[in-house]
């Protein structure tokens, strides 16, 4: 499985997006309560074109980020029917780019439009190699208890079952104590 460099980018932004909801981010509280949280998210991952930083754009970018979180969870079939609508309501038309550093690569909308709207079209763009590829198994939501996190898993063999390190540990410390317990009676 070999997703294409802008491809990745896409998704792993899509997976930072939507591990700032509560109860999927490390924190484990909303990290997009405010238009300077979403501020310094787009610091992180810069996008070219319009940034209004108003609270209707970040509202905007919440309604994103949990259709991007609602993709995660759906079979190859159901999402592409989320997938074409996201395309279609934002009118996207695919061209090829080149600026800033970034080599030529695959833009959809034009950039004036809204930042939400770009997101998901960035997604949904990206989601479209996962579905073509029938490669959807890839994207999941974390095993640990308590935790909404999504997963990308791009590993070899597909079998990434945490969103963070800390999950993971978290999960194997849970098994060890009951195995101990079960051990002790």
């Amino acid at each position: 499985m070999q997703f294409a460099h802008d491809t990745v980018v896409a998704l792993e932004f899509a997976v930072e997006l939507g591990n700032t909801a509560a109860g999927a981010s490390r924190s484990d509280l909303e990290e997009l309560g405010t238009v300077e949280e979403l501020a310094a998210l787009l610091q992180q991952y810069p996008f070219t074109g319009r940034i209004d930083g108003d609270e209707a754009e970040r509202l905007d970018v919440l309604s994103t980020r949990d259709q991007i979180r609602h993709l995660w969870t759906l079979n190859r079939d159901d999402a592409v029917v989320e997938v074409n609508r996201m395309l279609r309501e934002a009118n996207a038309l695919p061209y090829l780019a080149r600026h800033d550093d970034i080599d030529w690569h695959l833009h959809a909308t034009s950039n004036d439009a809204p930042l939400g709207e770009r997101m998901r079209v960035e997604a949904a763009v990206a989601l479209m190699d996962v579905i073509r590829m029938d490669e959807m198994q890839r994207l999941r939501i974390c095993e640990a208890d308590n935790c909404t996190g999504l997963i990308l898993d791009l590993s070899r063999n597909g079998s990434k079952r945490f969103c963070t390190v800390r999950c993971g540990s978290r999960m194997n410390m849970i098994a060890f104590r009951e195995r101990k317990a079960a051990a002790a009676e």
